[in-house]
């Protein structure tokens, strides 16, 4: 069985979990995924403050698969897979956000490192430029 999670971010450092999901309503792996996927996006945030980049849109989808077809206590966590994507303004702003994502899921954001210990840990990132270069 695989859980998803998927957080938009919203203004400053907030993020709603998208797929009318409530944060009440998430079960304990499910907040698990959450709280990964959100360390993760502030973390990104926090790196892009240092820069002049324009984030116009950032979701972050947080999978992760179980060693049990159905939702029990005892099902734990296989494979985890998170995918990053972004938008900004101008495609001079793609390698800025690149590096950000990197560096948040390489080195700094705590929970991903952490989730390595428990299941092996893969991710993509989609950058997009919305405006059209002069």
């Amino acid at each position: 069985m695989t859980l998803k999670i998927t957080i938009s971010h919203t203004s400053n450092y907030e993020f709603e979990i998208l797929d009318n999901k409530s944060l009440e309503a998430l079960n304990p792996k499910e907040l698990m995924l959450y709280a990964m996927a959100k360390c993760a996006g502030l973390t990104i945030l926090s790196i892009l403050k240092e820069h002049a980049s324009s984030l116009t849109g950032l979701e972050i989808e947080v999978e992760g698969r179980l060693s049990t077809p159905t939702l029990m206590a005892e099902s734990r966590f296989l494979h985890f897979t998170i995918i990053y994507r972004a938008e900004c303004p101008k495609l001079k702003d793609q390698i800025i956000i690149s590096r950000a994502i990197n560096l948040a899921h390489d080195k700094y954001c705590g929970l991903v490192q952490m989730y390595r210990h428990i299941a092996p840990l893969m991710h993509e990132t989609s950058i997009v430029s919305t405006d059209q270069e002069e």
